[in-house]
């Protein structure tokens, strides 16, 4: 299996939206911005930069449009942002924003609690806002969270996974990211459901969102990488977790997967060393060290 491990890899780096909404310090903007900026600088192809999600909802993320207004954007760069409904797609427009990403659980209860719809009716509100975006010109991305596991519904059967995986990519998504929401996830779970995935979505257009909450975010990556998957989700610093998933830790880290891509000859576009430097940055500002191990080397603890 290691003849279809890919030369270069795809990363979205989701750090400013899912690793910052989940911290207890209030990131000010300009900070978010020059965060932003660091890590495209670094290299970071693909950025997930704010959420336009009602600020009462997610407090960390109330400057979305400040933020999406301020950034100084870089041709060859992708600047996405997570909404959750029409209003916050024309939010989004209205901040420039030119990429948009939906977030859909494989579990009926996690939907309730994440945004209080049920799985039917989320889909059905994300068919409405991607019509919209077709005709505007707008790409979107979509996530089947809690793929590998549910903390209310414990086991989710891949089935729903296969199911939401190809609505989406029927409804016109560019790429569907399959999420470990809680960090449950095993190498094996891993080669079944991409198995399971790449028969109703092209294996090019799969991308795996890992967290690393019980360490085996990269033993998962690397199971992919094996079955030809090219595109992963990471955040600097190993930022991030889930206000809707008791006890999940943070994405697997940008700094720890990069490392390993380029140890095995692997391809990324992004200078590791820049992008530490942003990461480090960024702990003085929120006051706190990384969980990202690389980190932790390039400190010295």
């Amino acid at each position: 299996m290691l003849e279809k491990i890919p030369k270069r890899v795809r990363i979205m780096e989701v750090g400013p939206r899912d690793g910052l909404q989940n911290e207890p310090t209030i990131v000010d903007t300009a900070s978010k911005i020059d965060f932003i900026e660091g890590l495209v600088n670094a290299g970071m192809k693909r950025v997930e930069v704010t959420s336009f999600v009602n600020p009462r909802w997610i407090p960390p993320l109330a400057d979305q449009s400040e933020v999406a207004k301020g950034i100084e954007r870089k041709d060859g760069v992708a600047y996405a942002a997570l909404v959750p409904n029409m209003r916050g797609y024309e939010n989004a427009r209205l901040a420039g924003m030119k990429e948009i990403s939906f977030v859909l659980a494989a579990s009926e209860t996690h939907n309730q609690k994440n945004i209080n719809a049920s799985t039917a009716d989320a889909f059905s509100r994300y068919a409405e806002i991607a019509k919209r975006a077709g005709s505007d010109g707008v790409a979107f991305r979509a996530y089947v969270s809690c793929a590998f596991g549910c903390p209310y519904e414990g086991d989710i059967p891949v089935s729903e996974v296969v199911k939401w995986a190809k609505a989406f990519w029927d409804l016109g998504a560019y790429e569907i990211s399959l999420g470990d929401t809680i960090g449950v996830g095993n190498p094996t779970q891993t080669v079944n459901l991409i198995n399971a995935v790449s028969q109703v979505v092209p294996l090019e257009k799969i991308a795996l969102h890992m967290h690393d909450t019980r360490g085996s975010a990269l033993a998962n990556i690397f199971a992919a990488l094996c079955l030809g998957v090219e595109s992963f989700d990471s955040s600097a610093g190993g930022l991030g977790g889930c206000p809707y998933a008791p006890g999940a830790s943070g994405n697997v880290s940008s700094e720890d997967l990069i490392y390993m891509l380029h140890a095995m000859g692997i391809q990324t576009g992004v200078d590791l060393d820049a992008l530490c430097q942003v990461s480090l940055k960024l702990e003085k500002t929120l006051g706190r060290k990384l969980p990202s191990k690389y980190l932790a080397v390039i400190r010295g603890c």
